[in-house]
């Protein structure tokens, strides 16, 4: 870690804006299902600030409409890094001429192109783009990212750009939480989980445990410049002086993104919107930014002494602070663990399912981070396409896919048609292949409510304010599909196809024919317009416009 550390900053890398870099979110931060997978850093609450390469390279990669991204920029730079800039309003000229010509080409707004490096070169400090809001972005600002090229894993961005980020705050930690194991440990005379605030950072209330019992901290980064709160970079907890867990937050697999709801207490979160980071791993967690002893960072408390622990906690420039408090052990008579119900159990290591009447739920290996037992409710439905179905109680986010198949109660009159609908607060699309009565479809979360559900509606495409488009010459139209969800459109003028692009955070696209390769003739033309679901069903709209 260290050397890729020295390695990181001996790059030189420059800013990416042309102002004091403020944070409104660093790299790594907790958030449900992944990590953060980069650094945003604020552009005024405004669009349209310029945007500059950190490093020398080429354009690798552009991408439009995907990931949540955007307008997204992947330059390859010759140190083995790539830097991804996303949220972006526009491109400059060069670049944007690439992007229109493959999506004329593609026939499509959204778009994913591969470059060589003679294609589009940059210069470290060259503008490459404009900022915006595009994508998942919640406010205007720039998303960055930093990649090792070769491994695809993601880096924090503050190892490369340090000389322009100033921070001297030390983190602080909010309080820490303690988890008897099952059946193996106390805490304070209790086997549930337990929460206690750093009141100061030598805590003088003494603690009791017997067993084995695992630790979590609640902690954040902060920083001068604003009011923000961070992730922490680097945690430690040392045991009378020995590591028992260091995590450092840095060099994170994209595959192991979903891995933040194991080391994080994702129930906990779920309840409370707060992240406590677990100093223990569980068995199916792999993320190789967390390093432990031999007992995978449980404490067994198993002596009638005093245990002195310290959490240690560092952010990416150095600052440290550290918490201690005391734990003493104390005999306590262990709980049995409970009985498990071999027909609902699912170890993580293992391949298996789970089967009811009408409904069977497939697992690989390792899409869990423990063995989990599940909490199946079923729901009849008897004039319905199916019975529903729920396999937890709560949220219960799986690492990778799953496959769920469900029966067919009735005939249809085309099967391709049919498709699992998803109900977890929304309703989602979880797509569906039917074969033999049987629906089948991939999941990644056991707590939402599964049923069949049928799709033989077009989408709805509604023009918007069509009595103005010869004067603007922009034709702005408003999609909608209540079912399985648009999945393609595409338009035309006489037969041309022509760019219909959409407006950031709202469910409409438009077309500004001045911006196409036709020209104006002054003449009456013909607009045809084609969206399509995710089962295939097509609404196609025409209209007359002068141009």
């Amino acid at each position: 870690m260290l050397l890729n550390l020295l390695f990181a900053s001996a790059i030189s890398f420059t800013s990416p804006v042309n102002y004091e870099i403020s944070l409104a979110g660093n790299f790594g931060e907790p958030r449900p299902n992944h990590f953060h997978g980069g650094i945003d850093i604020k552009t005024g609450g405004v669009e349209g600030k310029p945007i500059m390469s950190v490093g020398d390279g080429y354009v690798a990669r552009v991408t439009v409409g995907l990931y949540g991204y955007g307008n997204a920029l992947f330059i390859r730079h010759p140190e083995g890094y790539t830097s991804v800039y996303c949220h972006l309003k526009k491109f400059t000229p060069q670049i944007a001429a690439v992007v229109r010509r493959y999506q004329y080409r593609n026939k499509s707004a959204k778009i994913d192109i591969k470059l060589k490096p003679t294609d589009c070169p940059v210069a470290k400090g060259q503008l490459i783009a404009i900022s915006g809001n595009t994508g998942a972005s919640q406010a205007p600002h720039l998303h960055l990212e930093i990649h090792d090229t070769q491994t695809g894993n993601m880096m924090d961005p503050l190892d490369f750009l340090s000389a322009y980020v100033h921070d001297d705050m030390k983190p602080i930690a909010h309080g820490f939480m303690a988890y008897p194991q099952e059946g193996e440990g106390v805490f304070c005379g209790g086997t549930n989980k337990q929460t206690y605030g750093f009141l100061s950072l030598n805590l003088t209330r003494k603690f009791t445990a017997w067993g084995k019992v695992g630790f979590g901290i609640w902690a954040n980064d902060y920083m001068e410049i604003t009011y923000n709160r961070y992730g922490i970079r680097d945690t430690k907890l040392t045991v009378d002086g020995h590591v028992v867990f260091h995590s450092n937050v840095n060099n994170i697999p994209v595959k192991c993104n979903r891995m933040v709801n194991s080391w994080g207490d994702y129930e906990h979160f779920r309840r409370y919107n707060v992240w406590y980071m677990k100093s223990f791993v569980e068995p199916g967690n792999t993320l190789p930014v967390l390093q432990t002893d031999k007992n995978k960072g449980i404490v067994d408390f198993n002596q009638e002494r005093d245990y002195h622990l310290v959490y240690t906690v560092t952010d990416f420039a150095g600052n440290s602070r550290d918490y201690s408090f005391t734990v003493t052990g104390k005999k306590y008579d262990l709980p049995h663990k409970k009985t498990i119900d071999m027909m609902t159990f699912i170890p993580w290591n293992r391949t298996t399912s789970f089967s009811r009447p009408g409904v069977q739920l497939m697992f690989s290996p390792k899409l869990l981070a423990n063995n989990v037992s599940l909490q199946p409710t079923i729901r009849r439905h008897p004039n319905a396409l199916s019975d529903s179905y729920s396999f937890y109680s709560t949220s219960c986010p799986l690492f990778s896919w799953a496959t769920l198949a469900i029966r067919c109660n009735k005939k249809v009159a085309e099967p391709s048609k049919l498709y699992i609908a998803g109900y977890s607060g929304i309703e989602r699309f979880y797509g569906g292949s039917y074969k033999n009565g049987w629906v089948y479809g991939r999941i990644r979360e056991l707590g939402a409510k599964y049923q069949i559900a049928y799709d033989d509606t077009p989408p709805v495409i509604n023009p918007l304010g069509q009595g103005a488009w010869n004067q603007t010459h922009i034709i702005k139209l408003g999609l909608s599909d209540t079912k399985s969800g648009v999945k393609h459109y595409e338009g035309y003028v006489d037969g041309h196809f022509v760019l219909f692009e959409e407006i950031p955070k709202s469910p409409w696209v438009a077309c500004n024919l001045k911006e196409t390769p036709l020209h104006r003739t002054g003449r009456i033309r013909t607009v045809k317009f084609i969206v399509t679901d995710n089962r295939n069903n097509k609404r196609v709209f025409s209209a007359q416009i002068k141009y």
